[in-house]
């Protein structure tokens, strides 16, 4: 009797869930969603499947797949999702915001630090040993992501050929993730054996023990009227406050170009935090100005050791060109409101996507075309990483990094003489510390910035 009753509980649906009652446990998710996009998803997981029984295991998995296929964040993508799932356009809107909520007022307060006091000696040398770790951990996504999604020749062929024509070329990053998502829709609609899924997942033992089994229905049918009407409405609340700006301050104004860059980037930024990231960096260093290599660094640090999505980072970039160009409004109060733009814009066009386009993913399950799709644009997201490490790379490592044109080959090559020795040191450790030891990101974070506050305050650095 004692081995079947927990098997029988197991069986049985867990009690309905009412929006209020959801609260706590997005709450919950929302302060636990520490360590990227990977562990955000794996967290989710734990709580959502296997913890609370809300959602089976395919249907989570085929949420996740949306997601993935989507620009911008995909862990805040799948809780926005499975709570819309479950209570309709509330259940997301709640699901979504408290994910960000906790990343968004920790990004302001560090973004405040850090201009006030991130020339002091502990502040800085916190900062730079944040940067080394973050080397680590860039290079660690790289081969997690690539282990999983470059499963033979073609997948390999379309990562070298991504990060060929990033980091060789300077294709631009849109180009580079649609080409690929082109080629995997194609290749899956035509069957091609390269760009089906990796390998299927049996149905979920235990279908009726969920909320949301697979034969399960969503609360809010798909409909082409209330389809246009959804993109209506969060459209306006996307785009009407970037409207607003360019008409009153004109296109030139920082506030205007935070508006209108980063509501570029929310659709354009395929492939997850790490691949947004490289499209970030390169404008907001090279095209904007608005920021130095270090402290794209720096900002990845912060997203990295406060909850949240990876792309929070965004924040502090927009929080550092309102900043530096404040017009009439104190440089803080600028920096803030520039923050808070940059974050509305990017995560605004997030719920866009899951409330018009779930409806209707709910009905495409096991699609090849898209599933192709999805399996190519992975493949070269990894390519995209990689050429984001060995950006960082170059400006963490060196300081002083110069571009070389050759025809059409565009890169930035290092001057040997600037080689930083205990950046080169720390980067190292850490590297050992992820690859060798499998030490956590917490750990290898704090350990790093301990040892470049060390630095600071013995004058080494």
């Amino acid at each position: 009797m004692t081995t079947t009753e927990p098997a029988a509980r197991d069986r049985a649906a867990p009690p309905p869930v009412t929006l209020a009652g959801s609260v706590p446990v997005w709450a919950r998710i929302a302060a636990l969603s520490f360590g990227g996009p990977a562990g955000q998803i794996a967290v989710m997981h734990r709580v959502l499947v296997e913890e609370k029984r809300w959602i089976s295991e395919n249907r989570f998995l085929h949420a996740l797949n949306f997601c993935t296929l989507l620009p911008g964040p995909e862990a805040q993508q799948l809780a926005t999702y499975v709570g819309w799932l479950m209570h309709g356009t509330r259940g997301g809107l709640l699901a979504g915001g408290l994910f960000v909520l906790p990343g968004l007022l920790a990004i302001m307060a560090l973004s405040w630090i850090y201009v006030l006091y991130g020339e002091a000696g502990p502040v800085a040398g916190l900062f730079f040993g944040l940067k080394a770790a973050v080397l680590a951990i860039v290079l660690e996504a790289v081969q997690r992501i690539g282990r999983r999604a470059l499963r033979g020749p073609a997948m390999t062929g379309l990562a070298a050929a991504a990060f060929a024509a990033l980091f060789f070329l300077d294709v631009p990053f849109p180009v580079v993730v649609v080409a690929a998502g082109i080629v995997g829709f194609l290749g899956g609609r035509a069957g091609h054996p390269a760009f089906r899924p990796g390998g299927g997942h049996a149905a979920a033992a235990g279908n009726g023990s969920y909320l949301f089994g697979d034969d399960a229905g969503p609360r809010e049918r798909a409909s082409w009227r209330s389809m246009l009407l959804t993109l209506a409405v969060w459209a306006a609340v996307w785009l009407a406050p970037v409207a607003a700006l360019l008409l009153v301050l004109g296109p030139d104004d920082v506030f205007s170009r935070i508006a209108v860059f980063f509501s570029k980037m929310a659709m354009v930024t395929f492939g997850g935090a790490y691949a947004a990231l490289a499209y970030v960096a390169q404008a907001a260093v090279e095209q904007y100005g608005w920021m130095k290599p270090g402290e794209m660094l720096d900002g990845l640090g912060m997203a990295e050791t406060t909850p949240g999505p990876l792309i929070m980072v965004t924040q502090f970039v927009g929080f550092l060109a309102a900043y530096r160009a404040p017009g009439a409004l104190s440089p803080l109060a600028a920096g803030t409101l520039g923050g808070l733009l940059t974050t509305w814009v990017t995560f605004a066009p997030c719920f866009l996507w899951i409330f018009v386009g779930a409806p209707f993913v709910e009905r495409l399950r096991g699609n090849a075309a898209l599933a192709g799709a999805l399996s190519a644009i992975t493949a070269a997201v990894v390519g995209v990483i990689l050429n984001l490490a060995v950006w960082f790379s170059l400006h963490t490592l060196f300081r002083e990094v110069r571009p070389l044109a050759f025809g059409p080959l565009r890169l930035d090559v290092p001057v040997p003489a600037s080689l930083d020795p205990w950046a080169l040191v720390l980067a190292l450790a850490a590297i050992v510390a992820v690859f060798r030891f499998r030490a956590g990101m917490i750990p290898v974070l704090g350990a790093c910035a301990a040892a470049g506050v060390g630095l600071r305050l013995a004058g080494a650095i």
